[in-house]
C-alpha cells in the first residue's frame, strides 16, 4: 500500500504531461491547418503578378557587322574614299557598341593582291590608332582568297541588336475582367518603343566599359595640395563677388 500511494503523484503528473502535450499538438496542427496553401497550385507568381519586362522582355543579341574595302593588286593603300568610309564605319562601330568587342580585321592569304591587301591592312590598323582604338580592341586575321585576283579586306565587328516584343495579344474581354488586373498585353507597348528608340541595346544588358579620365585639372590640383597652396581656381576681379559698403 505505502508503494502505491507513492506512485500514485507520479502517475498523475505523467498523465497530465501527456494531456498537456496531446492538448498543444491539438493547437499546432490547427494553426498550420488555418495557413496551409493548396499544394496542387503552382508554386509561382501569376502572369498578372509578373513584372512588365519578364512578360514582355526585350531579346538582345549581337550580329555582324561588316564593310569590305576593295583593293587593287597595283595600289599601294586606301584611297580617300576608303578612308572616309574606314572613318565612318569605326565611328559606327563605337557608338553603337561602346567597346565591348574588338574590330576584326581580316586579309585575304594566297590572292593576288595580297601585298597591296597588307599595305590597306596597316593604313587601317594607322587609322583606328589615331582614333584611339587601344591595340588590344583591333585584331588582324588571315582568310583563304586563292582562286580570287582581287580580294577585298574585310572589317567587322559584333553589333548589339534589340528585338523588340510581339503586342496585340488580346484573349479576354478586358469588360468581363473583375479583378481589375494586369491583361496580357499590359505594357508591352513600353517595351516595344523601348526596344525600337535605344541608341546604344548593349546599355539593356549592363553599364558600358569607362574612357579614359581627363588627367589635366587633377594633375594640376595634386600639385598645388603637395606644395601647400590653394586647389581652388584662381578667380579675376571681375568674377569675385562684391560686398558694398
Amino acid at each position: 500500500m505505502t508503494n502505491d500511494l507513492a506512485s500514485s503523484p507520479d502517475k498523475r503528473i505523467r498523465r497530465g504531461s501527456r494531456a498537456a502535450l496531446i492538448a498543444l499538438a491539438a493547437v499546432t496542427a490547427t494553426g498550420t491547418a488555418g495557413c496551409r496553401h493548396d499544394v496542387t497550385a503552382p508554386q509561382v507568381a501569376g502572369w498578372s503578378m509578373v513584372d512588365q519586362s519578364q512578360r514582355h522582355p526585350i531579346i538582345v543579341s549581337q550580329e555582324p557587322q561588316t564593310m569590305q574595302v576593295q583593293v587593287a593588286a597595283a595600289s599601294r593603300g586606301l584611297t580617300p574614299r576608303q578612308r572616309a568610309e574606314v572613318l565612318e564605319f569605326a565611328d559606327r562601330s563605337r557608338a553603337s557598341d561602346a567597346g565591348n568587342s574588338r574590330l576584326i580585321i581580316q586579309a585575304p592569304g594566297g590572292s593576288a593582291n595580297e601585298i597591296a591587301a597588307m599595305h590597306a591592312v596597316g593604313e587601317i590598323r594607322q587609322i583606328l590608332g589615331d582614333m584611339g582604338f587601344a591595340e588590344s580592341s583591333i585584331a588582324v586575321e588571315a582568310y583563304h582568297a586563292e582562286s580570287r585576283s582581287n580580294a577585298p579586306v574585310r572589317v567587322s565587328y559584333m553589333r548589339y541588336v534589340a528585338e523588340a516584343p510581339v503586342c496585340g495579344y488580346w484573349p479576354t474581354n478586358l469588360a468581363n475582367q473583375r479583378d481589375n488586373g494586369n491583361y496580357p498585353n499590359f505594357g508591352c507597348a513600353n517595351q516595344r518603343n523601348l526596344a525600337v528608340m535605344v541608341a546604344n541595346p548593349a546599355d539593356l544588358i549592363g553599364p558600358r566599359t569607362e574612357s579614359d579620365r581627363p588627367s589635366e585639372r587633377r594633375d594640376v590640383v595634386w600639385n598645388n595640395y603637395t606644395k601647400g597652396k590653394p586647389t581652388g581656381a584662381e578667380k579675376g576681379e571681375d568674377e569675385k563677388v562684391k560686398i558694398a559698403k
